[in-house]
């Protein structure tokens, strides 16, 4: 497997140090996050898109220092009722024509979430009661995301990109393994799942058993951890909105890689993504807050060599015939 990074790891890095910081760390590929809930700290999506000068520009600079690019990412809500729904369109779209004038073939983004009928907001069902809520939803999957997104795979293929890489994440239509299955049943194979472990860890699911139900279905991995906090977790439960600064307070945490599981599971968890047809990149986001960038990047590095670096093709044992 590949250990990789989405760049906002080291946001706060101009371009060239943090591709010597990724270097440094001996990563071998690089995702870029083009806008929406990004500010793009390391790429200009319209003078890319502008400049066939600049791309190759781009391009030769991570190769230079030993790396390809994996992905380009544009996760936001380009289904959100009002203006910004349409803003995040527009780059979801430029996104995508980037990576096929790259000739990059994954794009990771997540679902989007409507409204309900009348809403100036996104509205997250996860539960069928009070009775207006399967109705909500109905109108969510039915008029506005099953149609935006056989829109947005047409777009997609007629540019040569053929993997939507979906981030299973709260306050997205898209949260899930069954919501996954669910638009991908409606839309096509385009769709499949950037599959990042800590979030069903914070909403109770098992991410290996999910990963063996998801199987080829996964295009892309995002490696993060999450820490369940176990007092402020027994008391409140895992539905929690307080800030990530308030960390201290939280029921549970996004944490460095090995903090919140450790090597052991990790383990478990690339083996299970081996065993299904995955063995390709790691890309650790790290976003813990109790953490320096680098130095969770140095340790979220360390654990995945650990972890993966033997996960290759099986080994024929001495005096085995072939």
């Amino acid at each position: 497997m590949k250990i990789g990074m989405i760049t906002d790891s080291l946001g706060g890095l101009p371009f060239n140090d943090m591709l010597r910081a990724s270097a440094e760390l001996g990563l071998d590929t690089l995702e870029f996050a083009c806008g929406n809930w990004s500010s793009a700290p390391h790429i200009n999506l319209d003078a890319m898109l502008e400049s066939d000068t600049t791309r190759r520009e781009f391009v030769a600079a991570v190769k230079d220092h030993g790396m390809t690019i994996a992905a380009l990412n544009c996760s936001g809500n380009p289904l959100h009722p009002g203006p910004k729904g349409a803003e995040h369109h527009k780059v979801t779209e430029k996104t995508i024509k980037l990576a096929s004038l790259m000739g990059i073939d994954r794009v990771v983004l997540m679902s989007g979430l409507p409204g309900g009928p009348g809403d100036a907001n996104p509205n997250w069902i996860i539960t069928d009661w009070p009775p207006e809520c399967l109705e909500i939803q109905k109108y969510q999957w039915e008029e506005k995301l099953i149609p935006y997104w056989r829109d947005l795979v047409a777009y997609s293929n007629n540019l040569g990109i053929h993997k939507l890489c979906l981030e299973l994440h709260g306050h997205q239509a898209v949260y899930n393994v069954h919501t996954l299955i669910k638009l991908r049943d409606a839309v096509g194979e385009t769709v499949g799942a950037n599959y990042d472990p800590s979030h069903p860890m914070w909403m109770g699911a098992d991410p290996i058993a999910a990963v063996r139900q998801l199987g080829s279905a996964i295009y892309y991995v995002h490696a993060k951890d999450t820490r369940v906090e176990p007092v402020p977790a027994a008391i409140d439960g895992m539905l929690d909105p307080r800030p990530g600064d308030r960390y201290a307070e939280r029921t549970w945490n996004y944490i460095t890689l090995g903090y919140g599981h450790g090597e052991t599971w990790w383990r478990q968890f690339c083996t299970a993504l081996k065993q299904v047809g995955y063995d390709d990149v790691l890309s650790i986001e790290h976003e813990d807050m109790m953490m320096s960038p680098m130095e969770g990047m140095r340790k979220s590095v360390e654990l995945l060599r650990n972890v993966a670096i033997n996960l290759g093709e099986p080994r024929r044992l001495p005096g085995a015939s072939a």
